[in-house]
């Protein structure tokens, strides 16, 4: 008797021993860390998302550095647009190198990267007007040597001037090749926005883009520009467009000559979706063309403030880019 319960006594010894040893040796198996993935692009800030504010006169367009810094960005992308003391100048190239030196400034003080610079109304590089055309090129050769001046990688230009498809893109592959010839050397790729009407008919704007044969020559994919209507144009996210080219097959298609990515918005549901365009969906296109630049937020809503637009957008993006 006096035997057995002392066998019993040592086996619940070996017992209590044994599950001890366990409980150590879980708590010190290493516990697995959840992390949000580190995006696989850059954020830079359209300097359009803050149009109005430049446009009105009550904040100037050399402030954007500090403004695009404020809000946590990396990159700058400027749009020639805004700036009337270049736009007016009587002196054009003294002008744009004013705006090389102050923005490269601004951009040092404020640990930014010049990204590209966005050109409007320098011309019609499409027309057929030859003599239009080419005083459009010597125009737009100005921003390119200022995009190198400001170390950015990129110039945005438009293709107008012609309807008639067949001349449109005979036009815009002269000025292409031209452009990226003269780009070449100085590092700067030409790059064409689906930017409304022809130019976001994507297969018509792709066989301009191809047809130039200039490796430095490519698309800049804008998530809301896809409205193709010569009559009845209007915007994508108010229902103003007649006629509207599929985003996500755009994009597809404009991703292979991709140098950089607009990420359009207007507005956002309270869980801070676009509310028209489906954002994962076009972020997931464009992580598996294999983009890892910077992608622009380019805030154009009403509801929303301009800076409370481009802090949702920015969102968005970081919450698709820690899941992708």
């Amino acid at each position: 008797m006096k035997q057995n319960k002392f066998i019993k006594s040592i086996g619940l010894i070996v017992l209590a021993i044994t599950v001890l040893n366990s409980v150590v040796a879980c708590k010190n198996i290493p516990k697995k860390k959840v992390e949000n993935k580190t995006p696989f692009f850059k954020l830079s800030l359209a300097q359009w998302s803050f149009h109005r504010a430049f446009r009105s006169g009550d904040t100037s367009p050399y402030e954007f550095a500090k403004m695009a810094h404020e809000l946590g960005f990396e990159g700058l992308e400027y749009v020639s647009a805004l700036y009337p003391d270049v736009m007016n100048s009587e002196d054009k190239p003294a002008a744009i190198q004013n705006f090389v030196s102050r923005n490269n400034a601004h951009a040092a003080e404020y640990k930014m990267q010049n990204v590209l610079i966005m050109v409007d109304s320098e011309g019609d590089l499409s027309s057929s007007n030859e003599e239009a055309r080419m005083t459009a090129i010597e125009n737009h050769k100005l921003w390119i040597k200022a995009a190198h001046d400001m170390k950015c990688t990129s110039v945005r230009l438009n293709l107008y001037g012609e309807k008639d498809p067949d001349k449109w893109i005979e036009n815009s592959i002269k000025s292409l090749a031209v452009l990226s010839d003269y780009a070449a050397p100085l590092n700067i790729n030409v790059i064409v926005e689906n930017h409304g009407r022809i130019t976001s008919n994507v297969p018509l704007l792709m066989q301009a883009i191809n047809g130039s044969q200039k490796s430095n020559c490519g698309t800049l994919p804008d998530f809301g520009n896809f409205c193709i209507a010569e009559e009845g144009y209007g915007s994508v996210f108010d229902g103003s467009c007649k006629e509207i080219y599929d985003f996500y097959k755009g994009v597809t298609e404009m991703m292979p000559r991709a140098f950089g990515v607009s990420a359009k918005s207007n507005d956002f549901d309270a869980e801070g979706n676009e509310t028209t365009l489906d954002f994962m969906k076009l972020m997931t296109i464009v992580k598996e063309a294999g983009y890892t630049g910077f992608v622009g937020v380019e805030y154009e809503g009403f509801r929303l403030s301009e800076k409370e637009g481009i802090i949702a957008t920015k969102k968005l993006l970081e919450t698709i880019g820690a899941k992708l």
